[in-house]
């Protein structure tokens, strides 16, 4: 039997913007705040898409859950007000939403950002009105995990697996597809490596939003 897609889950950051400017301004704030100052040259790319406590313990080099608190309260007390806007849309990607939502696709946001920020990014950038909800992590910490974010919006709207694909930029977006019966789709221009990408093997792969039409008539 042949299962059309009909759902999108699309991650926001390295998929729809490029969060880079406000994610690792606001890790050097939090570490400056600590007296832990980062030096111009460390680079933080790693950092944008998983959970962000664990990258910033990974930064302190300290298994010390406070600590990781802590420097996340930080990075909040600037990202909240000034760096979740520091931030940019990917080329074509209104334009693609757009024609993806008249084709009648159903489209949901998946990230591990915490939902209080990313609607207020997509409401900031006018792309809020292409998705019909947008699922984040909570400020406490759950469903930060791709594969439990994507396992929670499956039931929330009663979406069948079978049509429905993921689209992102890292291999926890790739993985957590796989962890739920979803395709997946990767987009190699945000900040998952080449070889990142090429381990977690979805099953398609595009160099831009805009192809992500092509992408699906593949997958169809």
């Amino acid at each position: 039997m042949l299962v059309v897609i009909e759902n999108i889950l699309i991650d926001l950051d390295g998929t729809l913007t490029d969060p880079k400017l406000g994610i690792t301004t606001c890790i050097r704030y939090a570490m400056q705040k600590l007296g832990r100052p980062l030096a111009d040259e460390v680079d933080l790319d790693w950092c944008i898409g998983p959970p962000l406590k664990s990258s910033l313990a990974k930064l302190l080099q300290s298994d010390n859950d406070k600590l990781a608190e802590q420097a996340l309260s930080l990075y909040r007390e600037r990202f909240s007000t000034i760096g979740l806007f520091e931030n940019e849309v990917y080329p074509e990607v209104a334009e693609t939403l757009e024609k993806l939502q008249q084709q009648g696709y159903r489209l949901y946001v998946a990230t591990a950002k915490p939902t209080i920020y990313a609607e207020q990014i997509l409401v900031h950038f006018d792309l809020a009105k292409y998705f019909k909800k947008i699922y984040g992590s909570e400020l406490t910490g759950e469903r930060t995990n791709k594969g439990e974010l994507i396992t929670y919006l499956l039931v929330q709207e009663n979406l069948d697996a079978t049509a429905t694909v993921m689209v992102g930029d890292r291999e926890f977006d790739i993985l957590g597809a796989r962890q739920n019966g979803l395709q997946s789709i990767a987009v190699s221009y945000g900040y998952g490596t080449a070889e990142e990408l090429a381990q977690a093997q979805p099953n398609q792969m595009v160099g831009n939003f805009s192809s992500l039409m092509t992408a699906l008539d593949r997958l169809n």
